[in-house]
């Protein structure tokens, strides 16, 4: 099984990673995005990205100098919502070097990375109506990051994936990988079946994280996770689609 995570806006840039980086797969193409992301303007970025002008002159920077910036592992820099449940920092070695096989982080400038490898500063939603000589991100990126995701799944051996992205991002990959994989979708609710947002991210890297630390590989075995209250909710499920509630 191998679950996959959406990435995160906020970076933290700051903090030593406890490991060393490994590469990224699809670094030559990162980098090609990021220089035809370089040549728009901060008025173009903040228009496309919905942000304000001090964000789009960081990230314009940050596409301008996206060539030299340093490299960090994308587990110990992505520090939005999932990554608060996933606690990195936290992980033992162990859990580190499982997650390495069985876990994957979806990317609008990486396309899909493993927790180790290397990534540089950016912000490039999968979600943008945006790309060179494309109409939007995801037409650009194509069957690529579904077919990197199943050969990955194929070397893992289980067939499996686990699906802990958002709508945004799972569209990258949505209706391209083979018949053959089985994907389970997780929905996280509260108690009395509301959807909270904030809650439900930081859910998706708590699974992450439960899956690591268990060494989970069997995907049914996930219906355990149980952590922060969660519980499976049979009635609210099907085989291929499960719902988490949390106890109230």
């Amino acid at each position: 099984m191998i679950a996959v995570l959406s990435p995160a806006k906020t970076l933290d840039l700051a903090t030593p990673p406890p490991f060393p980086a490994t590469p990224a797969r699809f670094a030559a193409e990162a980098a090609v995005l990021a220089k035809a992301a370089s040549h728009l303007t901060q008025k173009k970025l903040a228009e496309l990205m919905h942000i304000s002008p001090a964000l789009a002159k960081l990230n314009a920077d940050r596409f301008r100098d996206f060539d030299t910036a340093a490299e960090r592992p994308a587990l110990y820099t992505f520090a939005g919502d999932v990554y608060a449940g996933l606690e990195a920092a936290t992980l033992d070695a162990e859990a580190v070097r499982f997650a390495q096989g069985h876990l994957r982080l979806l990317s609008g400038l990486y396309g899909l990375l493993r927790p180790l490898d290397a990534m540089r500063p950016y912000r490039l939603e999968m979600g943008t109506r945006w790309a060179p000589r494309r109409r939007k991100l995801t037409d650009w990126w194509g069957d690529r990051i579904a077919s990197a995701l199943a050969e990955d799944v194929g070397t893992e051996g289980t067939g499996t994936v686990l699906n802990l992205a958002s709508q945004e991002y799972w569209a990258a990959v949505d209706g391209r990988l083979p018949a053959a994989v089985r994907v389970i979708a997780v929905d996280f609710r509260e108690a009395d079946g509301r959807f909270v947002s904030f809650h439900a991210k930081k859910a998706r890297g708590m699974m992450a994280r439960w899956m690591a630390e268990h060494h989970v590989t069997d995907a049914d075995a996930m219906r355990g996770f149980d952590s922060a209250g969660y519980a499976y909710d049979a009635d609210a499920s099907t085989a291929d689609g499960w719902t988490f509630r949390r106890r109230a």
